[in-house]
Formats: structure tokens, sequence, C-alpha cells
């Protein structure tokens, strides 16, 4: 499989991330295991996770997701073969967001823990902490860096005067900078991704895999109307994108679906995989027919008119 270099970064990956969110939440353990077992046995490998995790259901305190991760890294024999992404600065407990270097250096460690690796490959501020300076968390990943736990880092959530502020910060005070952002970026939603930041991440090289590549799932196709979204515990997330444009879409990526014998979902990633400025969109799977959809964006190759139907199809 062909594979992409993260930014500037010796990680080369896949061009499809597995979003780990779903761990611990929509899928417990021997689903997340056979999951990822199917994942690397098709050639991907990278596995994006964060130590926030999935603290938003009853009884979780967050870290589920990496534990989940971890017992299987330790289970499988596989941690030669995936690139482990994770992120911290969420609230897991601390009361808001935090990117100060004590609580990195404290959260680093339980990540670690539950991930039960010694390093880890790429870790991510998740959110912007106005209240420490750039070159504070900065410092405190080139100590974790030095230290060996962290091999790089990136971000998560930056705007393009956010990101290029991060790079100035790095640069002046000779410290790591953010090789990969992580934006929200799909057919639908656009607009934080392209434009300054595209331009930025693409002048700098700096890695991007972007989050919510099927708009919360509204781009499979599953939701079409309000009484679809039961189907699913996540369906009221999509309940936005079912206005005039959304449908709009989803009439597009049928049209495209039907030329290539693919699904709407294999499309929307497809597209993604496709736009500049893009290393690898993340996309989660609760289920192995819901996975082996994914794993067949990555082969899926899209021709000029069907990017053309498509753009014109998500034009606000």
């Amino acid at each position: 499989m062909h594979k992409r270099r993260l930014g500037r970064t010796d990680l080369e990956i896949a061009p499809l991330v597995f979003g780990g969110n779903v761990f611990g939440w929509t899928a417990d353990e021997k689903t997340s295991f056979a999951l990822l077992d199917r994942f690397v046995d098709a050639g991907l490998d990278a596995i994006d996770t964060a130590d926030v995790y999935s603290r938003w259901v009853p009884g979780n305190s967050g870290g589920e997701s990496e534990t989940i991760i971890g017992n299987w890294l330790k289970k499988s024999g596989k941690r030669d073969k995936v690139v482990i992404i994770t992120k911290v600065g969420s609230d897991i407990g601390q009361g808001r967001v935090s990117l100060s270097p004590v609580h990195i250096e404290k959260a680093v460690d339980a990540s670690l823990k539950r991930l039960r690796t010694d390093v880890i490959d790429l870790y991510l501020s998740h959110w912007p902490d106005p209240t420490v300076t750039h070159a504070e968390t900065l410092g405190a990943y080139r100590r974790l860096i030095e230290k060996g736990k962290v091999r790089h880092v990136g971000a998560s959530n930056l705007d393009a005067g956010q990101m290029k502020a991060a790079l100035d910060a790095a640069n002046h005070h000779n410290l790591p900078r953010y090789e990969v952002l992580q934006p929200g970026y799909n057919l639908y939603d656009r607009g934080e991704f392209e434009g300054p930041l595209r331009d930025l991440c693409m002048a700098k090289e700096i890695g991007v895999i972007s989050y919510y590549g099927l708009a919360k799932g509204f781009l499979s196709g599953k939701y079409r109307s309000k009484a679809d979204l039961g189907k699913s515990p996540r369906g009221s997330s999509a309940a936005a994108y079912l206005n005039e444009r959304g449908l709009r879409i989803l009439a597009a990526l049928d049209e495209v679906s039907a030329r290539h014998g693919a699904t709407p979902a294999q499309v929307a990633l497809a597209w993604i995989i496709a736009r500049p400025g893009i290393t690898a969109p993340i996309a989660s799977a609760t289920s192995l027919d819901q996975l082996e959809s994914l794993i067949g964006a990555v082969s899926l190759e899209l021709a000029d008119a069907d990017m053309r139907r498509l753009d014109m199809a998500s034009t606000p």
C-alpha cells in the first residue's frame, strides 16, 4: 500500500487513520480488538485516540480508548506495525482545557501506561489553551522528546492564526514545532480547513490528518430523514446535516458511488484522500462490515469528473 509522509517527520502512514473515539463507547473491547486486527491486516497502520476518550459515556472517566488500544497492543504484539497518535489537553477532570507543562508531564505518563507502550509516535495538543504560551507548551514537548516518551508533536483544532503563532514560537525559541495538524474536514464541512489554514500547512509542509471525515456518519448515507436518526447512538449528531445542501451532497455521493460500484462512505473518504494538503482522513467503525467499507476507500480512485461533481454539490 502506498504510504504518505506525515509532514516533515519520519512517520509514513497509509492514507486512512482509524478513529479510536468509539473504543469504550460504541465498541466494546472484544469488538475493538477484531476491528484493529482487521485494520492492520488490510495494510493500514495509524490509530488515533485521546486521553479524554470516552469520558462522555456515563460511568466512564476518560482513558477507556487508550486502555483498549494498549490491551490490544499487548495481546496482538503488533506495536511495531502501527503508528500511535494520541492527544492531551482536554478536560479529564482538571476542570478545563490545559496545555500547561505540569499537566502535560502528568498526562503523558498516564497515556503511556494505558497504551502499554514506551513511546507515543505522535502527541497532539487537543485544543488551544489561551492561558499558556506556545513556548511553554512546546518546551514541555521538547522535554518529552528528549526523554524518549514522544517522537513528534502536533495540534488539533487550531485556526490559521493560532497555527502560525505556534510555528513562529517554535522557530524563535528553537523548540520542536507542530509537524501535524488535525482539523475537522469533510464534503460538508470545508470552511475550517480550506483557505488560509490549508495554504499555511502546505507552505510549511505540515501533515494533515482530518477528523469527521464522514460528517458524524451523515455522509455514509445512513441518515436521510429525521426518522433515520434513531438508527445509531450517534444519530442525533447528524441532524444538523439534514438540510437542502446535505441532501444535495448525498445525491452526488449516490451518483458517483453507482458509477464505481462503491458506497457513499467510500466515495466521501476517497474525495478527502484526493484533496490537496491532506495526508489522511480519520474514520471510525463499530462493526467489521463498516470497516470493510472504510478500507475500500483507500483503493478507490475518483476521476476528475467525479471530483467536480462532488465539489459542485458541496458548494455552500
